[in-house]
């Protein structure tokens, strides 16, 4: 394992050049080996976890969804107040910020980001949720995409741009997560359910958070400072896939679901016709359903 990490370190430091020394030591970051390996495992159990659960009942897991994304919601909000804080005791430039000129408020920002890197490991715990509790139908390309690749893109970031520009997208990812993972938490408790009305503006919250780093991105490659420019392209290119990504998910859930229901009401199909409850329809669901059962 030692020569596997000391080769591909080699290599790391040939195609991107020397890291930044102040990440030295630092717990998951000197060797690129735990990262990879965490993806590659994270990928088998996506891959092998629902054969595994095909003929098993689901799990509920409800008091520990509501433990998990009750801490996710606080650290985030922990790490969205911290960034802010940071960013605004360093001056950082909005246009272009490089990564050795905020004095301490960088080492706060780096502490900050390292959480952000971890917190990515910690959410795959959202995929194995879903796998458990059979709900597969959200186990999608974009759901895979997004954890597998943002463990691994903080990996390099932390090494070698751990502050400076790098602090934008993930201070405003931190703030949707903070409204994300506290709608799961309370989801999970039924007695909520009614009252949760914000998931369709999450994902409204998230591709306007893609749009405007690709903005403050931008600004950088246009005023560049001493931030590396690839590391900005790099970003550009991904916020792009995730709006490509995003943007399909949106429609798929939200604007044909409204279409088919828009369908059914105008051709009568629906448990509620003209202000009068179908209940004949309700009836002979309910039938089909015992027989189902029964079966």
């Amino acid at each position: 394992m030692e020569l596997l990490d000391k080769t591909i370190n080699s290599y790391l430091d040939v195609w991107l050049g020397p890291r930044d020394p102040r990440v030295k030591g630092w717990l998951l970051l000197e060797n690129y080996t735990p990262t990879f390996i965490f993806s590659v495992l994270y990928l088998l159990i996506v891959w092998l976890g629902p054969k595994y659960m095909r003929n098993k009942q689901p799990f509920s897991c409800r008091g520990i969804l509501v433990i998990y994304n009750l801490g996710l919601t606080l650290l985030s909000l922990y790490m969205f107040y911290e960034l802010v804080t940071g960013v605004w005791e360093g001056g950082y430039n909005f246009f272009c910020q490089d990564t050795h000129s905020g004095g301490e408020a960088d080492m706060k920002i780096i502490r900050v980001l390292w959480w952000y890197y971890f917190s990515k490991l910690i959410e795959f715990m959202d995929t194995f949720f879903f796998i458990v509790r059979k709900n597969n139908h959200q186990i999608t390309v974009l759901h895979v995409y997004h954890h597998a690749t943002m463990l691994n893109i903080w990996w390099f970031v932390m090494n070698w741009v751990p502050c400076g520009h790098s602090y934008f997208g993930a201070t405003l990812n931190s703030f949707i997560h903070v409204l994300m993972y506290s709608y799961y938490g309370l989801s999970a408790v039924p007695a909520m359910r009614p009252y949760l009305w914000w998931k369709k503006y999450i994902t409204q919250g998230q591709l306007t958070q893609f749009v405007l780093t690709i903005f403050q991105t931008s600004c950088g490659v246009v005023w560049p400072c001493a931030f590396p420019q690839g590391w900005l392209y790099f970003q550009i290119s991904y916020m792009i896939s995730l709006i490509i990504l995003f943007t399909n998910f949106y429609i798929q859930t939200y604007n044909k679901k409204a279409s088919s229901r828009r369908k059914e009401y105008q051709n009568g199909s629906t448990a509620t016709v003209n202000g009068y409850t179908n209940s004949f329809s309700s009836l002979e669901n309910n039938v089909k359903q015992r027989k189902q059962r029964k079966d």
